[in-house]
């Protein structure tokens, strides 16, 4: 997240939009491999129509050309009339889908040719539950066409949600940040009341240091001990002083690697200025020093 705070406003749109392409490219792509090829489709509901007029004993008769009645809904239907048991069907279909990697959720309707009424129908359903009435029932010799449902899958699409919460995440971070970086110059008041120490503006009082395009926050230990190094700047300032003035002054024992730690974290903080430096004077404390 650092990476996008240093970020141009132009280079951040631009990343924003990459993303999108790219996982709408995967969205697609995963899409795609669900779909069913429609050659495959259409032979293997012609084996349904074979299989279902060889139980009926008719092995002469022709299953005429499959036709897709919409999106999702295809027909098959036959030269002759025939008969045959419910259940035969229901059986045919779970096995001839189960065996080609077919979908898992339709609705297969059994209709007559004339005129165009449901005589028999069955859903089979991962998530619902199946539906499957009227078994073991023998339909007469009659004209039939077999349509068949293919349901769509209603589970939520994660890709869907990542197009927007990525690019919105990373743009909401810079925003979030611009407004921070504003908040904090504006928490500083604009006047003389502060401390030059070399490039930075030291704000005592507002637990900052700032340059021209930056703002540091520090803490209030950090304000402490920075406040007693500038009053004492070329001087040694003993470690004692500073455990006593930041820690043991509120009650609270120490040991002299908390200062070492202290003065290390100041050291970053100021360390765009080559020119500021703290000294270690071995077994006194610290020398703070502008050159």
């Amino acid at each position: 997240m650092v990476y996008f705070a240093g970020m141009k406003p132009y280079i951040l749109f631009g990343s924003s939009i990459i993303i999108i392409f790219i996982l709408i490219s995967a969205v697609a792509s995963i899409n795609k491999k669900d779909e069913i090829p429609e050659k495959h489709l259409e032979v293997v509901l012609r084996e349904v129509g074979h299989q279902l007029l060889l139980t009926a004993k008719d092995s002469t008769s022709r299953v005429l050309p499959v036709k897709q009645l919409n999106e999702n809904t295809y027909q098959i239907s036959f030269q002759n009339d025939f008969w045959f048991i419910s259940d035969t069907l229901i059986n045919l279909v779970q096995r001839t889908f189960q065996k080609n990697g077919l979908a898992n959720n339709y609705i297969v309707s059994l209709k007559n040719c004339k005129p165009k009424q449901t005589v028999f129908a069955f859903e089979i359903n991962r998530q619902a539950g199946n539906l499957t009435p009227c078994g073991r029932r023998k339909l007469e010799v009659g004209c039939y066409a077999i349509e068949i449902e293919f349901l769509k899958k209603t589970t939520f699409n994660y890709f869907l949600l990542l197009l927007l919460i990525i690019p919105l995440s990373v743009v909401g971070f810079y925003v979030k940040n611009k407004f921070r970086k504003e908040d904090e110059k504006a928490s500083i008041p604009d006047n003389n009341d502060y401390l030059q120490l070399g490039s930075f503006r030291f704000y005592a009082d507002n637990n900052m240091l700032k340059t021209e395009d930056k703002s540091i926050t520090l803490s209030e230990k950090e304000t402490k001990a920075l406040k007693i190094f500038a009053e004492n700047i070329n001087q040694v300032v003993e470690r004692e002083k500073l455990m006593k003035e930041i820690w043991e002054d509120k009650g609270l024992v120490v040991i002299s690697r908390n200062v070492d730690v202290l003065v290390s974290k100041l050291r970053k903080k100021l360390i765009d200025d080559n020119s500021i430096k703290f000294i270690n004077v071995h077994g006194r404390g610290y020398k703070f020093i502008i050159e």
